[in-house]
């Protein structure tokens, strides 16, 4: 993970209509396995984590990262949002020197709106930080539900390419784009 640049981190939570995008404590642990280890949730990123390990290598408070929001709703994380600039040895080229937007969400919060709209909120905060840098996004594109949180969000194609196993699709945020937040 390479550093996002003039961001004082970390910053104030981040309330939206329904969510509270904020850094992570030990109430989280859980959840962060959950996530990790969900077959779900790893479908197009490589697949679940093995529970035992992660059980082993998580620690009581989640580590936190600059960029990285735990997605909480009513007192519970459903997910997080992780924006990150991507260092050199990140195997994505076209995403090497530029932050990256990702998401993971737990499936039972799947279908409802949260990822847009801590996504957006993510972005927005983004853009008020660093207004004139635009964002990356790569997903794989048999993953329709990410494909159309992009197209939602502003992001446009700028390629596709073949890594690990599959076609993936890379697009661009404009800088300080509107988030697509109704």
């Amino acid at each position: 993970m390479a550093d996002l640049g003039p961001i004082t981190w970390p910053p104030a939570p981040i309330k939206t209509e329904r969510l509270l995008l904020r850094q992570p404590t030990a109430a989280d642990r859980a959840a962060v396995i959950e996530l990790s280890a969900s077959p779900e949730v790893g479908a197009y990123i490589g697949g679940a984590q093995p529970r035992d390990e992660l059980e082993r290598t998580i620690s009581a408070v989640p580590k936190a990262h600059p960029g990285q929001f735990i997605v909480d709703l009513d007192g519970a994380m459903i997910g997080l949002v992780q924006l990150d600039r991507r260092g050199g040895d990140y195997l994505i080229g076209p995403a090497v020197g530029r932050v990256e937007l990702g998401y993971l969400f737990l499936p039972e919060s799947w279908g409802r709106g949260y990822a847009a709209e801590a996504c957006a909120a993510a972005l927005d905060w983004f853009a008020g930080e660093i207004p004139d840098e635009p964002v990356v996004l790569t997903t794989q594109s048999a993953n329709e539900r990410s494909m159309r949180l992009a197209a939602r969000l502003g992001f446009t194609e700028e390629e596709r390419f073949e890594a690990w196993g599959a076609e993936q699709w890379f697009g661009v945020r404009p800088a300080a784009a509107p988030s697509g937040r109704a």
